[in-house]
């Protein structure tokens, strides 16, 4: 029988790799009110003069975001960028098909450029081009129009819109989701591949130097899973540098032993695709090593969303109330363990993205014309970011197991870690999935790792394990200094929480 106590070992020689900045990005789309109302709002007491809410400004800075990708999502495949550019009273009215709202293009490319200058250095943009209803054509002006300084119609309509440096995007999705059949412009592996390589092809004549993500599938449920990775990669393999997935995760019909265990269905997807990644490479002869892009991924209650839109189709209305999930400690746990997912796949995952940045699904919520708050999502993916920079450590497990009727036999702990190259600090980020137990944990830590103190333990749970933080109390729900926490000659002896998301810090 496994032991009650949880174990493993950090050893400065098994490392799984570098965590990309990346991998903190998220995502902004034309869906709800992510732009309208949360990020841009004209009028607010908090409006800088470029209508940017400042308070959520300051939210996302301590979020950590770095790559934020834009403007979709299945919005783009229905959008013209050349509609969000230019003076604003210009700009067309246009109906999105994907969430069947009006778009009034008051925000577009230029003012998400100034929104990410605002928010730091470090935020860079990861953009989307239409692959749905438009082509190559399309791409190439678009990126004509960002990325070239001066001299040509594109660069110079750019300036006349009061941009006179190019924005040097270096990211690009070519699509979005274009397995799935609800996408506007749904094609096949082969369709698709064809249109992604032509469109490589071509924005690498202008800069080889980009770094495109070709679609991958929208979910490994999906009925063509890895039959399309396969196919559109053996078109693009020597044309890009990644290959997206998405995923979300949801409670469903009350059992909650599988929803904690969300990540083991995460974990899979990542391995399967990098697999079929390398199984491709290999046909091809090719020393390229493709890498993921996991650019949707998050908490989701999608069937609610289903439901409801099937009882009330919308009518085209402007930034409606979409998708504005409100997220308890059990969310935030089951995120947590998704964050740990990404990180200890760091040699391959080198970009992610959360899903959605403001209202929409988002660890930041607002109130037109009121406060902005931090979700209890908020708390694990901001640690993450910054204290979970450096060199990944080779985690293996031995936990008690728990079953459950999805996955089968689970560990209850989920857990990584990550060494700072420059203070030689080591973060420890660990999940216990025990709705009722707490967990002990005992970490044996070699002397080369040079650990002599507890910088911090901080611990995010609670005595209602669906307590959220909410318009009316947005405080109610915070991470609290951890207990009980020692280094021992054999190492850390900690005891985890039941139903917990603890990050320690060990210098």
């Amino acid at each position: 029988m496994p032991s009650p106590t949880a174990r493993f070992a950090l050893h400065p020689a098994f490392t799984v790799g570098q965590v990309h900045p990346r991998v903190f990005g998220s995502f902004v789309e034309h869906l709800g009110r992510c732009v309208y109302t949360g990020i841009y709002e004209p009028g607010h007491p908090e409006a800088d003069a470029a209508g940017l809410r400042q308070d959520v400004l300051a939210l996302v800075r301590e979020l950590g975001v770095t790559a934020i990708r834009y403007p979709g999502g299945n919005f783009v495949s229905g959008f013209r960028w050349e509609d969000s550019v230019g003076p604003v009273e210009d700009r067309p009215r246009r109906l999105d098909l994907a969430w069947r709202t009006t778009e009034p293009n008051a925000f577009g490319l230029g003012e998400f450029m100034g929104f990410l200058k605002k928010l730091g250095p470090e935020s860079e943009p990861m953009l989307a081009v239409n692959l749905g209803t438009r082509g190559v054509p399309e791409a190439l002006e678009l990126l004509e129009y960002a990325n070239h300084p001066a001299g040509s119609a594109l660069a110079e309509r750019r300036i006349a819109h009061g941009d006179k440096e190019p924005y040097g995007i270096r990211m690009w999705c070519l699509g979005n989701e274009m397995d799935g059949p609800w996408q506007t412009g749904h094609k096949t592996a082969a369709e698709y591949g064809r249109l992604a390589a032509e469109t490589a092809r071509a924005m690498r004549q202008y800069d080889p130097e980009l770094e495109l993500v070709a679609c991958g599938s929208s979910g490994q449920s999906m009925p063509t899973f890895g039959a399309w990775e396969a196919e559109v990669l053996t078109e693009t393999y020597d044309l890009v540098d990644h290959v997206s997935l998405h995923a979300y995760y949801e409670e469903l019909d009350g059992d909650r032993d599988s929803f904690l265990a969300s990540a083991a269905d995460m974990e899979s997807f990542i391995d399967n695709v990098v697999a079929t990644c390398d199984h491709v490479g290999a046909k091809l002869k090719s020393d390229k090593r493709i890498h993921l892009s996991f650019d949707e991924w998050n908490v989701w209650y999608m069937r609610r969303h289903q439901e409801q839109s099937a009882a009330e189709p919308l009518d085209w209305p402007e930034a409606p109330r979409l998708l504005e999930d409100s997220y308890s400690v059990t969310d935030a746990v089951v995120f947590g363990s998704l964050v740990i997912t990404l990180l200890r796949h760091a040699d391959r995952v080198t970009a992610a993205c959360l899903a959605q940045l403001v209202n929409v699904i988002a660890p930041i919520m607002t109130e037109p014309g009121g406060p902005a708050w931090r979700q209890t999502t908020f708390f694990p993916f901001a640690q993450a970011a910054r204290h979970g920079r450096g060199e990944v450590l080779d985690v293996r497990v031995d936990s008690p197991t728990y079953t459950t009727a999805k996955y089968g036999e689970v560990p209850l702990l989920h857990a990584t870690a990550v060494r700072d190259p420059e203070s030689g600090g080591v973060s420890v980020f660990a999940v216990n999935r025990s709705q009722t137990e707490a967990l002990p944990l005992q970490i044996a830590l070699d002397a080369g790792l040079g650990l002599t103190r507890i910088e911090e333990h901080s611990v995010l749970a609670d005595a209602d394990p669906d307590a959220a933080n909410t318009l009316a109390d947005p405080e109610r729900v915070a991470p609290h200094p951890g207990e009980g926490a020692a280094l021992t000659a054999g190492g850390l002896a900690a005891t985890l929480e039941p139903l917990s998301w603890t990050m320690i810090r060990l210098a």
